[in-house]
């Protein structure tokens, strides 16, 4: 296992090279919307950055990283970026790429930015509730169990995933067909280096101000920290972080965890000493990269994975 952690390690790095982002464009993908909500949104093509992220979302989609033989196992997975942008290259694509190479069909997110010209800043919250409906509905096509679906976000990602796991019942948008009366119920989420308070001292991040913007108020900042929309339905969840992380304090997954814990849901925290923000799969001279191994064994531990790996 630990030859397969080694050989992904990087994958954030090369996969930003064009060859990287080729490699990418011919993957299958799935449209979220016959009708995208809240529009009108940005107009253009989607811009890609050299190193792989993404903005002017202007087609919110699922790129899939099917495996040959799957294990039933499904992870939606939300790079992070602040709400402002979509770090692709350095942490959705390697970490869909490493789960595939376990049998992990991986559906990576590709969602609607905030402040790109919608009617509301709640875009990326309807884009991850009808991507997990999709998921779900596509459980027979793609050789999932539909009890194990999961999402797995990073910084700003770990936010959304966080927060969807504990919202998944509510209205984000108006039903369109058939896909809408889906559980859009998570059965175990992992939050890598996240962002989730938006209250005080925690709310200086990109993300608090591509939701919230400069006029919250505090029911706001309430509203949109998910410890504080943690409940009895909140499927378990796994955590990591570096305690010297600069960008996202590392007590928001303290907070994550406590407020977990207050209500009984299952769950695993790991902090690093070393390692910053931003490091996906892991970052060199640092045991981040230690938090891959650790997921996997929290799966099994939590009966997500049976198989012998």
């Amino acid at each position: 296992m630990k030859n397969i952690f080694f050989s992904f390690l990087f994958l954030g790095s090369l996969f930003s090279a064009q060859a990287g982002l080729s490699t990418k464009a011919q993957l299958p993908s799935l449209n979220l919307w016959k009708t995208i909500p809240d529009g009108p949104g940005p107009k253009g093509e989607m811009i890609i950055s050299p190193k792989g992220s993404l903005t002017n979302i202007t087609t919110p989609k699922l790129i899939v990283h099917q495996p040959a033989n799957p294990n039933g196992i499904a992870v939606l997975i939300i790079s992070g970026g602040g709400y402002a942008h979509i770090e692709s290259g350095s942490e959705g694509f390697p970490a869909a790429e490493w789960l595939k190479s376990l049998g992990i069909t991986a559906f990576e997110l590709q969602y609607r930015l905030p402040e790109e010209g919608w009617a509301t800043r709640s875009v990326a919250f309807q884009d991850a509730q009808r991507a997990l409906r999709i998921i779900r509905k596509k459980a027979v096509e793609y050789k999932i169990n539909p009890d194990k679906i999961g999402v797995l976000g990073f910084s700003a990602g770990g936010h959304l995933a966080g927060y969807i796991s504990s919202t998944f019942s509510t209205a984000y948008y108006q039903a369109q067909d058939d896909i809408d009366l889906i559980s859009a119920q998570p059965n175990f989420t992992a939050m890598i280096y996240p962002v989730v308070s938006m209250l005080p001292p925690n709310n200086t991040t990109h993300s608090f101000k591509s939701l919230l913007g400069k006029d919250s108020d505090t029911q706001d900042q309430i509203r949109l920290s998910v410890e504080k929309q943690v409940n009895a339905q909140t499927p378990i969840t796994f955590l990591a972080q570096s305690e010297d992380d600069p960008i996202s304090p590392v007590e928001n997954s303290i907070l994550m965890y406590r407020a977990l814990k207050d209500h009984a849901i299952p769950a695993e925290l790991h902090l690093f000493q070393s390692g910053g923000h931003g490091w996906g799969l892991g970052k060199k001279g640092t045991s981040t990269g230690e938090w891959t191994e650790l997921f996997l064994k929290w799966l099994k531990a939590n009966g997500i994975d049976n198989s012998d790996q």
